[in-house]
């Protein structure tokens, strides 16, 4: 929704560098503390099936944004890819339910509640319909305001701060996964929102909002994301040992050097 409201607002580089961003902060911070606390290992074939998926989204993106331009033809191409991996995910599901076999599904429905009340849980929807989109235009809004005081790029601060920010969720799910040992689950979130943050947060604002963003946003910033994403799909797919608490450490220090490198040429960048 942030992205969406950003390029409403003629803010697409904002929308770009949250998607970006987010991407970045999942692998290399929230992966990188969710094996600082407790070596990880993917179990679940469904995780190993989608890797690839998540990796071929990453490396398309690159078809969109090369040009410096969100077009509506690319946003109608990013949410088939959407729709595409929704499908996708479905049917292995499914096939996984069936078999009984998986043990990210296994995971999954542990952690289903077993008993619920639906007024309840409509009264939470309604609140969260309210209140997202006023949260979402206060993001928005401040992001502005951060880069016009201290004299950085809109690009920059959805890299940096909303991409922290809308990235928390991930950050809660990893740490709960690393305590309970539940790391598929914990994986596939990155995964998914991963996949999601290029097809739909760049999507929509792409289909409702057209524009234009920073050339930086590719030149320098998608080939990170690249590349962390490629370091997260070895990491995941290796079966003989655990990312510990070393690559931990040097996930998260990974991170700490793109922020630093990011604020460093910041100011090359205000428009």
């Amino acid at each position: 929704m942030v992205a969406t409201a950003a390029s409403l607002h003629g803010q697409t580089d904002l929308a770009v560098g949250t998607a970006l961003g987010s991407n970045i902060t999942n692998i290399l911070l929230i992966l990188g503390l969710a094996a600082l606390l407790r070596p990880f290992t993917v179990h679940s074939d469904i995780l190993r099936r989608e890797l690839p998926l998540m990796l071929l989204v990453s490396v398309l993106a690159g078809l969109v944004l090369y040009d410096g331009q969100l077009t509506r033809l690319d946003g109608l191409f990013l949410l088939a890819l959407a729709l595409l991996w929704l499908l996708f995910t479905i049917k292995i599901a499914r096939l996984a339910e069936r078999q009984g076999s998986d043990s990210l599904t296994r995971e999954q429905l542990a952690e289903l509640p077993r008993e619920g009340s639906l007024p309840v849980a409509l009264l939470w929807l309604g609140v969260a319909m309210i209140v997202m989109p006023m949260a979402t235009r206060m993001v928005v809004d401040n992001s502005t305001v951060l880069a016009n005081y201290f004299a950085i790029s809109e690009l920059t601060v959805g890299l940096t701060v909303v991409a922290i920010g809308t990235s928390l969720p991930e950050l809660a799910t990893a740490i709960a996964g690393a305590r309970k040992g539940e790391d598929d689950i914990a994986i596939g979130n990155i995964i998914g929102a991963n996949i999601l943050n290029i097809a739909l947060v760049l999507g929509l604002p792409a289909l409702i909002a057209p524009g234009s963003f920073a050339t930086e946003a590719f030149t320098r910033d998608y080939g990170v994301m690249l590349l962390v994403s490629l370091i997260f799909a070895v990491l995941c797919w290796r079966r003989q040992q655990q990312p510990g608490r070393l690559v931990g450490a040097l996930l998260v220090g990974g991170f700490v050097v793109w922020l630093a490198m990011l604020f460093w040429t910041a100011p090359l960048f205000v428009e």
